[in-house]
């Protein structure tokens, strides 16, 4: 039988944990991109951890991406539309489990409030397509003092050619 304890500490639990359509999302579906697809049309494109981070918010299991050891020289992409979004020159190892860069290329990414999982975040997207890429956090290296903490899986790496000799 469930008490009134019971039934506290379990609403209490769904607040913190879930129920991502009781928040409020008109600032959210008033957004537009430049690329637009409908969920069948990203289903078709990307892979199921890909549509699963990109485009319903989700996260990757820190340590598991295989960009997180990725150290040449080079272009990190949005896995959804390749638009150009972190340099190698800004990436470090955070520690985290996640790649993590100190700042976003110009132009590049969108941040929007996020107060899931009973915290106020900043959020990050593709500017492009609006894709879910990670979280900025203010304690990075100099000389932003950022930490963007990237979905590998929501992210391409382009490798810099190779000079001519």
């Amino acid at each position: 039988m469930i008490d009134r304890r019971m039934l506290l500490a379990s609403a209490a639990l769904a607040a913190v944990f879930g129920f991502r359509w009781l928040r409020p999302d008109a600032a959210r579906a008033a957004e537009k991109f430049e690329i637009e697809k409908t969920p069948e049309e990203w289903r078709k494109q990307l892979t199921p951890m890909q549509y699963h981070i990109l485009r319903e918010e989700g996260t990757e299991r820190p340590f598991s991406s295989p960009l997180l050891k990725e150290h040449r020289k080079g272009t990190f992409a949005c896995a959804g539309c390749d638009l150009p979004l972190f340099s190698s020159d800004t990436k470090f190892d955070s520690g985290t489990g996640w790649p993590s860069f100190w700042q976003p290329l110009p132009n590049a990414v969108g941040e929007r409030r996020d107060t899931t999982l009973g915290m106020a975040r900043t959020e990050v997207h593709c500017r492009r397509c609006g894709g879910h890429l990670g979280h900025v956090f203010d304690d990075g290296p100099k000389p932003t003092g950022l930490r963007y903490c990237m979905d590998g899986y929501a992210l391409t790496f382009h490798p810099a050619t190779p000079n001519p000799s």
